[in-house]
């Protein structure tokens, strides 16, 4: 799966990469630290953020919740 930017996509790959082998040769045999990957996360987080900014995405509204609140859109039954 490509990330939400086009410019993201190696640093995507590269991060994905480094959680699988952190979660593999790490997290499965009882390592929890997961600081390895920490710098290409933010790295990549930082990517993604910018590329939400670019497509006027609003962080707070994705992370809102919305279901069962009075955001929620409902169905009015005739």
């Amino acid at each position: 799966m490509n990330s939400i930017g086009e410019a993201c996509n190696d640093l995507k790959k590269e991060y994905d990469a480094c959680f699988n082998t952190w979660f593999s040769e790490h997290f499965l045999r009882g390592s929890t630290n997961d600081s390895m990957c920490a710098p290409l996360f933010k790295v990549y987080q930082q990517c993604v953020k910018k590329a939400m900014k670019d497509q006027k995405i609003d962080l707070q509204e994705v992370s809102a919740d919305v279901l069962g609140g009075s955001k929620e859109k409902k169905i009015e039954n005739s």
